[in-house]
Formats: structure tokens, C-alpha cells, sequence
């Protein structure tokens, strides 16, 4: 188990340098929430008027949603970096190294979990600076660690479809996808009151609304029972997620 954690480590550190050397690339993911955070800011903005809308401007309720949002498509290009370390051969030479196999996948998953951290830093200071204001208190720790277990759950998953389907063009679709989906079934852009019946049902399985909603406490500062259920589903969502990645992972060949 040592020998695993050290591995960890090491190849952990080692993906950190490259990407501090091409910093350009964790600033690129930051481009489409931006857009989104601006655009629908503005589109929706009318929203904040109704009656049953959440107190606040529409700036302050979508920027949980962006946050999550920039998670999942950073941990969507997770798979097709490891597809492109295995077709250059990278892996090939990990594989025949004295390292735990366990550790090349984990280590991964933390340089993409910590990458998506730095890219949500950037982004709630842009959206603190658009009037939707700061997390409150602890608010701040526990968005990172939301964030963090969003990050490295989703990029098991993106992994685990990688290493299942061994080409890239399928992932990338499959990736658009389901992206999608599971931001729109969320109260991401919207409250979850104001969507269908059965959506609201559907939501509930969705690891993506358990996300938005944790994000928002923390803005709030109110920490209340659903709060912490949604940190424990959360929780218990990226566990099973990098289990199932690493079990694949062993396998591959």
C-alpha cells in the first residue's frame, strides 16, 4: 500500500510540472463557462424577477451551476488524454516500470481533479467581480473539496469509457453527450421547482444536482441536512467511480 500512495505521488507531481510548463491549456477550459457564465447572465436575467424565484440577481443563482459545469467539461477530456497516452506509447512504458498500476490511473485523476480547482479559482473571482459575490465562511473549503470529488469522480468515468471503448471519435461523442444532459437535469440554470415533475424525480440520480446544490450552500453559508447528503453522495459517487476506472484499468493490456 506504501509502494501505491509513493507511486501516486511521484507520478502525480510529474503531470503538475508538465502542466505548469503549458499553463495556456488550464486557461482554455476556462473559455466556454466564462461565455456561459456572461451570456446566460444576461439571457436569463429576467428570471430573478419572478415571484418564486430565489432571492438574488440570476448572476449570484448560475454561478454554482458554472462552477459545476466547468467540472464536467474538464473531466470529460480526461479519457482522450489517456487514449493519446496509449496510441504514443507512454503507457506502454509505464506498464514495464517498477510502478503500482493502481497509481498511474489515481495520479491522473488528482492532476485533472486539481487542474479543474485552478480553473474554478479563476472563475469565481470573474463571477465575484459580475456581482455573484463570494462563498461564505467555510463556504470555502468545502467548494474545493465539492469541486475536487466532482472532478476526480467524472474523470473515472471518462477514463473507464476510454479504456472500454479504445477509440477516441466514440468517446467524444459519448462524452457531448451525456454532459449535457446532466446539466440540464440539474438546478443549474434554473431552480429545481420550476422543472417538469418527472425531471425533479430524475435529478435525485443525478450526481451533477447534488453538485449545484453543495455549491450553492456553501455561497449561502447555510450548511443544512441537504447539504451534507449531497456531500455524501457525492462522496460515495467518486469512490465507486475510481474503484470501477482502476478495476478497468488493471485489466488493460
Amino acid at each position: 500500500m506504501s509502494y501505491f500512495f509513493s507511486d501516486t505521488k511521484y507520478l502525480l507531481f510529474k503531470y503538475l510540472k508538465l502542466t505548469w510548463r503549458m499553463p495556456m491549456w488550464t486557461l482554455f477550459g476556462l473559455i466556454q463557462p466564462l461565455l456561459w457564465l456572461v451570456i446566460f447572465g444576461q439571457l436569463f436575467k429576467g428570471l430573478s424577477e419572478l415571484p418564486q424565484f430565489p432571492k438574488g440577481d440570476y448572476v449570484q443563482f448560475l454561478t454554482p451551476g458554472i462552477i459545476v459545469m466547468t467540472v464536467l467539461f474538464g473531466a470529460s477530456w480526461s479519457g482522450v488524454s489517456l487514449l493519446r497516452d496509449l496510441r504514443y506509447g507512454v503507457m506502454e512504458k509505464l506498464f514495464v516500470a517498477p510502478i503500482v498500476r493502481g497509481s498511474i490511473v489515481l495520479s491522473r485523476l488528482l492532476h485533472n481533479g486539481t487542474t479543474v480547482v485552478i480553473q474554478v479559482a479563476l472563475l469565481i473571482i470573474v463571477a465575484a467581480v459580475l456581482g455573484a459575490g463570494l462563498p461564505t465562511g467555510m463556504g470555502w473549503l468545502w467548494v474545493w473539496i465539492t469541486v475536487l470529488m466532482l472532478a476526480v469522480g467524472f474523470s473515472a468515468v471518462s477514463n473507464a469509457l476510454a479504456m472500454t471503448l479504445k477509440r477516441e471519435e466514440p468517446l467524444v461523442v459519448m462524452g457531448n453527450m451525456l454532459t449535457l444532459p446532466l446539466l440540464f437535469f440539474s438546478p443549474a440554470l434554473v431552480p429545481g421547482d420550476f422543472m417538469p415533475v418527472w425531471m425533479q424525480y430524475a435529478s435525485r440520480i443525478n450526481p451533477v444536482y447534488y453538485g449545484v446544490e453543495a455549491v450553492r450552500a456553501c455561497y449561502s453559508g447555510v450548511f443544512s441536512q441537504a447539504f451534507w447528503m449531497s456531500m455524501g453522495v457525492l462522496g460515495v459517487f467518486s469512490v465507486v467511480a475510481v474503484a470501477v476506472s482502476i478495476a478497468i484499468f488493471q485489466k488493460t493490456e
